[in-house]
């Protein structure tokens, strides 16, 4: 244990070396501050970019039609066919891997810039999907009013729309409830059953979802005049079996059913979204362990500094290590003693680097979020109290291994020696 007098005469050394110590301190201040503010700046990253997912399936995919490239059975390359009704029995009698199936159809897209919605004397172009229920388990949305399409809506062809939010803005009054009230698509009326939220702006297919008009599949069919046309798939695999092979078996299932030859990959379109998580979060973790290793770097650039002052300590400490060691005390005392004030000296700079760099993220994400200025690139930097924990424990170790170095060139001090020492 160290005495009042042993506190005093380690703050007078380091009063005597205030500049060197102040310098070797800010080095270490320096090293955990920046540490957590890299940490802070990359969750910021990251919860920006998933944010926008939202709840989207990731083990999702999704498959369309091209041209053939290859010719096959007589077929000619180039040639164009589409996906049809009976391909959903297929899909969901023979791949019993697939957790969630949605066939989806646009009708129009609000980038056409044609009015194609009236409601009274307002008027909106719109994207006009054509959905089943499972779209909602694919892409989650937040119903605000009323509810999404269900079974019995498929199954009866009913005239029914869900709304996206600017869609109700345009068409409705603020005060107004537009649950159970019709608007106009391209002449037929439907009535509104719902209004969504979306929670996934990162994945759009057919247009802004905030501007998109829902439908039931097969009600954009029958009304429309498409037939028994599918416009694409939305496909989720169950959740122990990867999505590439869901998406494997679907191409090679539909490729037999339209005369596609067996090797010709490009007559699908295909998106694996399974796959690119992957590579996302592969990158976050390739960020985060490249910001570990410059602030490791940083850390141990200080507490290099840390060892170099506990150095200077010993040296202008000689006499009195001397004296104690002719009083009786032992080389693990000594070495006790300047590990502890190595600790000591780390363990303070580290704390109010981590306070400080804590604080700055904080600030950073309450001026975010006060000002909006959060989006889809950078949103709610934060440090996990875990890593920061972890961080000041790294620097403590790194402060006690600095100080042995020091405590061993202590204890091999004679104390012959040290008493003749001036």
């Amino acid at each position: 244990m160290f005495d009042r007098d042993r506190w005093q005469e380690i703050f007078h050394t380091l009063k005597k070396n205030r500049l060197r110590t102040f310098m070797t301190a800010f080095g270490v201040f320096w090293g955990i501050f920046m540490l957590i503010i890299m940490l802070g700046s990359g969750a910021g990253l990251e919860n920006g970019v998933t944010a926008g997912m939202g709840n989207f399936a990731t083990n999702s995919v999704f498959i369309w039609t091209e041209a053939t490239t290859m010719p096959y059975k007589g077929f000619p390359r180039g040639r164009r066919f589409w996906f049809r009704n009976d391909d959903i029995k297929a899909l969901k009698d023979n791949i019993p891997e697939i957790k969630y199936l949605a066939p989806k159809l646009q009708g129009w897209s609000s980038g056409d810039g044609t009015n194609n919605t009236i409601r009274k004397d307002k008027t909106g172009a719109f994207s006009i999907m054509g959905e089943y229920p499972a779209w909602n388990k694919i892409d989650p949305m937040e119903m605000t009013e009323g509810r999404f399409i269900n079974d019995i809506d498929i199954e009866q062809k009913r005239k029914v729309a869900v709304i996206g939010g600017r869609v109700r803005e345009v068409l409705f009054e603020a005060d107004e409830d537009p649950v159970g009230d019709y608007i106009q698509i391209q002449g037929v009326y439907f009535q509104v059953v719902g209004v969504f939220k979306p929670l996934n702006t990162n994945i759009n297919f057919g247009g802004e979802k905030e501007q998109s008009i829902y439908i039931p599949f097969t009600t954009l069919q029958k009304t429309y005049n498409y037939g028994d046309f599918v416009g694409w798939f939305s496909i989720t695999s169950d959740d122990e079996v990867p999505a590439s092979e869901v998406e494997e078996k679907a191409m090679k299932l539909l490729a037999e059913r339209h005369d596609v030859h067996p090797d010709d990959k490009d007559a699908f379109g295909h998106f694996n979204l399974e796959n690119e998580y992957r590579q996302m979060a592969g990158l976050f973790s390739g960020i985060s362990g490249l910001i570990w290793l410059v602030g490791i770097g940083t850390l141990l650039a200080g507490v290099i500094g840390i060892s170099n002052i506990m150095l200077v300590i010993v040296k202008e400490r000689t006499k009195e290590i001397g004296i104690q060691r002719a009083l009786g005390a032992s080389p693990f005392n000594i070495m006790t003693q300047i590990v502890t004030e190595s600790v000591f000296l780390t363990a303070i700079a580290g704390y109010f680097g981590l306070v400080a760099g804590v604080g700055l993220v904080e600030g950073i994400n309450y001026m975010l979020v006060q000002s909006g200025a959060d989006n889809e690139m950078f949103k709610r930097p934060e440090v996990d109290f875990n890593i920061a924990m972890v961080s000041l424990a790294i620097l403590v170790i790194s402060g006690a291994l600095a100080g042995l170095i020091p405590a061993r060139r202590a204890v091999k001090i004679k104390p012959i020696d040290a008493l003749r020492d001036e």
